[in-house]
Parts: structure tokens; sequence; C-alpha cells
């Protein structure tokens, strides 16, 4: 949809030079040639496309997202079934019909012989082959190409007949299922075709069909649709490629001006360019066949001529409207892969790329100007109505450039627009994949066909898109552009039915207009604000879930802290008591002490004394004892501790001289010379009556409640 023109000064020998190197660029006359094998090895891998193919099939017959093998390939071993179809490896070599994928979908109850007879029967032996099933009613949507019924319209195959009733299988209790057959050509060219062997079906060939005919134009009405689009573009865009606004052409306002007869004349331009009506009518034919497969369960076979470009535009289109999964990015792929690349949609044709066995089928060719000072017409106005035109007219039918792919992915962004919440990828992600498709960069489009791609080793040399696409994605996450922020899967779980009144579609403004019309072009602008508030919220989300991890953090730490000071407080309350029952034990050996006749003082620094106070009769003196012994050297060493783990001080005047110690040293029997009292050791106590001149209350004595360890039993 650009359209770039090159000016020249005048007397300058540019004009040779850059035009060469322009059509050398634009149009490689070898597949070699193009940047996705020029450009070197891709570090974005492809893998083996078959192997996609056959996890794709392993899907419709319900047997999961199975992972398929490069060894289940190259040994055959990948012809799984269930009860009602089977993958066959009729085509594995690509000998029953070059453009047809290696691996086909069939009904069971017909046999790989049965289905090498059916497929003489139609064109480029491209047989009906099974593109999407419905394992819960049966019905199937089927695909190939027009039979060759020839020109009286009564050549008849009963290998085709019996392959096509096969695709109505029957479950059990269910009464016959109807099949359609959809032609999507015009009648009368379904009609023209038999004058070289084609043609259509006729219903009462087939048991229980009926024939449809939604009348879709062939690729070269596409192209020529798609010119005038371009055209009107350039013509009625913000800018056009002569340099002069479309507000200012004509002499006056195009739009909310005073010339009214210019913009009836702009709105009557864009319907005659026939565009959105060839994609209404994609879009209806599409909507036709997703109908009667969800609400009659019945079987749809379609096809065109070759089978290969309306028909790849229905049944996929149909695909998509029927089947949830193919509404994701990854299902999507897989769609794309399935019945475009795989089923030989012929890309290199249709884009005007070179093929495998030499250049493109058409040369390309450059509008001129003459070297005028200004441009008044774009180049494709100028072009229709010289001279070029008409030789262009003379090799209409040898020119196979079409929009085909571009006019099907027009027709998902039509569907888009109607279910923002169905469709898991955004229009951003739509124009990527046609842009990564035009720029040659990855092979994934190259060649005509599965088998091209293979001979020319396209998975090995050349970059995978999707991988390239997908790492777009990963960069931002779900945030990315290519996500549709309004995806909801719950909402349209099953079919899109859409009615045929809502089928009226725009100008897809993302594609379209982003080089006429760049600031209006920005349609989803209300989805990049709603995109730019989700950024925010992931970033607050994220920010609240750092905040979060933190206050856990924080948590167990405080939790730590408490046990922490509750163990603390534990052992606190356990040295409280502790020093309490100390307390309790130090005043009852005071007392008891005391009840001996003893005074004892505790210091300030927790020393011991104990003070004897004989009779100040008889003894006048005082002396102090300890329950510590001296040595010949003066020092004290205790012969005991004390629960406490204090020392015990020994203040003695003169003990030799104290005549009680002296009695108590004579009449101690535990009293020894060498060492020393041994008071108040809890033997002392069994000697009582023994201990003659110390006054001591013995009935008070027992009664206090010493504990065993300093008393013995």
């Amino acid at each position: 949809m650009r359209i770039i023109v090159f000016g020249f000064r005048p007397r300058t020998k540019q004009r040779r030079a850059v035009y060469d190197a322009l059509l050398r660029c634009a149009r490689p006359t070898r597949l070699w040639d193009l940047y996705a094998f020029a450009g070197g090895h891709s570090r974005f891998s492809n893998t083996n496309p078959k192997v996609r193919l056959l996890n794709e099939y392993c899907r419709l017959l319900g047997m999961g997202f199975c992972q398929a093998s490069i060894r289940a390939i190259e040994d055959g071993s990948f012809t799984l079934s269930n009860e009602y179809w089977r993958i066959s490896s009729v085509n594995s070599n690509y000998t029953m019909s070059p453009t047809y994928p290696f691996a086909l979908l069939l009904p069971k109850s017909i046999s790989d012989d049965k289905v090498l007879q059916a497929c003489t029967f139609r064109a480029r032996c491209r047989l009906p082959a099974i593109t999407w099933c419905d394992r819960g009613t049966g019905a199937v949507l089927a695909r190939s190409s027009q039979p060759l019924v020839g020109l009286m319209m009564n050549m008849r195959s009963n290998a085709d007949e019996n392959l096509v009733a096969a695709l109505c299988t029957q479950t059990a209790g269910e009464k016959r299922r109807k099949l359609y057959i959809a032609d999507a050509r015009p009648r009368k060219n379904a009609l023209a075709n038999g004058a070289m062997g084609g043609g259509s079906e006729s219903s009462a060939n087939y048991f229980q069909s009926e024939i449809v005919f939604f009348g879709i134009d062939n690729i070269h009405a596409m192209r020529e649709s798609l010119g005038r689009l371009r055209d009107y573009l350039d013509t009625h865009g913000t800018t056009s490629s002569d340099g002069m606004s479309s507000f200012l052409r004509h002499g006056g306002w195009s739009w909310g001006g005073g010339n009214l007869s210019s913009m009836s004349a702009s709105v009557s331009t864009l319907g005659d360019t026939g565009w959105l009506i060839h994609v209404q009518t994609v879009l209806a034919g599409s909507a036709w066949i997703a109908a009667r497969v969800a609400l009659e369960s019945a079987s749809v076979l379609v096809h065109c001529s070759d089978g290969w470009d309306r028909t790849t535009q229905l049944v996929s289109l149909a695909s998509l409207l029927l089947d949830p999964y193919y509404r994701t990015i990854k299902g999507f792929q897989a769609l794309v892969e399935k019945d475009w690349l795989a089923f030989g949609h012929p890309f290199s044709d249709r884009l005007g790329m070179p093929t495998i066995s030499g250049s493109g089928n058409m040369p390309f060719e450059l509008s001129r100007q003459a070297s005028t000072g200004s441009l008044p017409s774009s180049p494709m106005r100028q072009v229709s109505g010289s001279s070029s035109s008409q030789a262009q007219n003379s090799s209409h039918a040898q020119n196979q450039n079409s929009p085909i792919f571009l006019q099907w992915v027009d027709c998902v962004a039509q569907l888009l627009r109607m279910y923002p919440f169905a469709f898991e990828f955004s229009s951003a992600f739509l124009v990527d994949l046609l842009d990564c498709m035009l720029s040659c960069r990855f092979g994934n489009f190259l060649c005509n066909s599965e088998k091209e791609r293979e001979q020319a080793g396209i998975s090995d040399a050349c970059g995978c898109l999707y991988m390239y696409l997908a790492e777009l994605r990963a960069s931002e996450g779900s945030s990315h552009a290519h996500y549709n922020l309004f995806y909801d899967p719950l909402k349209h779980d099953g079919p899109l039915l859409p009615p045929a009144a809502a089928l009226a579609p725009t100008v897809w403004p993302q594609f379209h207009l982003r080089w006429a019309c760049p600031s209006e072009a920005q349609g989803g602008e209300v989805e990049a604000e709603c995109r730019k508030l989700t950024r925010k919220f992931s970033e607050l989300q994220r920010a609240k879930e750092a905040a979060e991890t933190r206050l856990n953090e924080i948590s167990v730490t405080v939790e730590s802290l408490v046990t922490e000071l509750r163990n603390e407080k534990l052992v606190s309350t356990s040295a409280r008591d502790a020093v309490k029952r100390a307390s309790k034990e130090t005043a009852t050996i005071k007392r008891a002490v005391q009840s001996l006749g003893f005074n004892v003082y505790f210091s300030v620094d927790g020393d011991c004394n104990v003070c004897i106070e004989s009779n100040p009769t008889e003894i006048p003196q005082r002396s102090v004892c300890s329950v510590s012994t001296t040595n010949s050297n003066g020092s004290v060493h205790g012969s005991e501790k004390s629960d406490l783990s204090e020392p015990v001080t020994v203040m003695q005047d003169d003990v030799s001289d104290n005549p009680l110690i002296q009695v108590c040293e004579s009449l101690c029997p535990m009293h020894s010379r060498d060492s020393g009292c041994r008071w108040p050791n809890p033997g002392c106590a069994k000697f009582r009556s023994q201990f003659v001149g110390l006054k001591a209350n013995f009935d008070a004595f027992d009664r206090l409640p010493i504990y065993d360890n300093y008393f013995g039993t």
C-alpha cells in the first residue's frame, strides 16, 4: 500500500542505475538471492513444519497435543487414527499430488488404493481431504479442487463419489448427514471451466448433497481491486505521492467544504474499487459454511478451480469461526501452516517472488513519469490510461500476482473488529505478520508448496518468522502490542456465527491507511491508551507483589523476634523464679543458722559473713568464722559452694582461742585437723546431741522447709 516516487534532476545520468538497482533488489531472479538466503544464518531457527502439521492433526483427532518426531516421519509411523478418521501417508513422497502435504486426514473407511483412484478425478490430483473435524458431532470441513467432469458435465468417478460420501460420517443412532458442496466460484465461471475439462459436481451423483456457488471472483479481479484501492488511498490520503494534499485537490476542500461533488465522487470511487465487496463476499461464504457445520452438523466440501486460493480463504476462515483454538496466537500459526502452507497456496506466484525452478512468473516493470517539475498525478493513475496498461492487459492471464493472503488477513481483521473479545492476538500482530511475509526476511512463505520448500531446504537455511514474533512478545510479556487487551476466552468459547447484517467491512486502518493517512491509521488510540494503563497497572501489580513479598519477610522477621523475645522472657522468668527460690532458701538457711546462735550478714558484693557470738559473760571476745577453711599460708578455700555460687569469705580473729570452736572440734566426729570444719555439711545435724555448749532449738530446726540439696535424708 506504499507508493514511493523517485525524482531526478533534469539531465542527470542516475536514473538508469537507480532503476536497475531497484529492479534487482525488488525482483531478484533466483530464489537464493532473496534476503532470507543472502542474509546469512538466522538466529530464529525453524523447526520442521511437518512435525507441527502432525501435531495439529493429532489435536483434531482428539489425541491431545501429542508430540510427533522426525523419526516417526522418516519411518512412516505417523499413521494414527480414531473411530472415524485417519492420518494417511499416501502422499508421503508427493507422488500423488505435488501440491498437497505429505500427510492427509482422510475417512477411516477409505483405503489408500481407493484414494489413489479418486485423485485422478480432481484437478491437479487435489482430492477431497479433511481440514477440520468436529469430534462431538462427526461433521467435517473438507477441501479439494474442481472435478474433471468434462465439457458435457457427464463424467463420473465411483471412487471420488465414495470418498465424498465417506465425509458424511454417520454416528450411532443418527440419521444420514447432509453434505454441502460449496463452489467458491461464480456459476458462470464454473461452467466456463468445463471447456477445459473442469466444472462442478452434480447433486444427483452425490447422495443427499446440495451444491452452492459463492460467486467469489478470481485472482485477477482481486489484484485489480487492490490496485484501485491503493490508487484511491493515494489520491484522497493526507498527502499523495505527487506531494499534493487531498484537501487542495480539484480546487476545493474534499471534505466538509464547499465541493460536495468532489466528496460524492470520492465515496463512489471507494465503492468502485470493489475491495470491500470482495472482503464481504469471502466473509459471508465463510460464515455460511461455519453455520452449516455448527447448526446442522453437516459436512461441507469446499473447492474452486485449483483449490488453493478461494478454497483456502473459505476453509481457513470457517475454521477460525468454528474453533476457538485458532483464535489464539499459537492456534493461528497452526491454522496458517496447515491450510495455507501445507495445502499448497502458491505464495511465490501470488507475491511475485522467484521459485525454486527459476525467476518469477511475470517480469516486473517500474512505472515511469515525465521529468517535470511537479508530478500532477500518482503513478497508478497515470499508468491506467497509458499505453503500458494495454501491454499489461495483453499479459493479464499470465500474471499470477494476487493479494489472496492479504485479503484473507483483512477478513480476519474485520472479524477482530466485530468480536474484540474473541481473539488473543491484536490487529498489530496481523500487520507485523504481513510485513514479515512481504519482507523476504524469513523462509516460511517462500516457494509454492511444501514439496518445493523441502527441496530448497527452507526450514534449515532460513529463519522462522514465528520465532521472531515470539521473541518480540517475550520482551514485554502480556502487555506487548501483539496481545489483545480485551481477549476473554470464556466469553466466546464456541463458534462465532456472525449474521449477514453484521458483515459490513470497512477499510482496515492499521494496514491500508498507515502510509496514506498516518494519523488516522492509529485507529487503536483507545486501545493504545488501554495498553498504557494496562502496562502501568502491571507495573503497580509488580510493585504490589514486591511490597507484599517485603511485608512477608518483615512479618517473618517480626515473628522471629517475637519468638526470641518470648524465649528471653521465659528465660528471664525462670531466672527470676530461681532468684526467688534462692532468696527463700537463703532466708531459710539464715534462719537455720541463726537458730544455732549465729548471726549471718550478706554484704552488697554478695559475700556471706557468719559471726559467732559466745556468751558475753564467759567469752567476752567476738570471733567470726565461715564455711571455709584456712590454709597454712593464710589463703581461704571453701569446702563447698553455695547454690548461688557466691564466694564465702571468713573474717577470723583467732579461731584457735575460741572455746566454742574448740568444743566443736573436740566433740564433732566429722571434724579433723587435716580437713577442717565441714559445717554446714548435712552430716553435722546428725550429731546434734553431742554439741555441748551450742544453744539451738532443734525442734524448730527440724520443722524448717530445707531442701535436700542442703541437708541429706
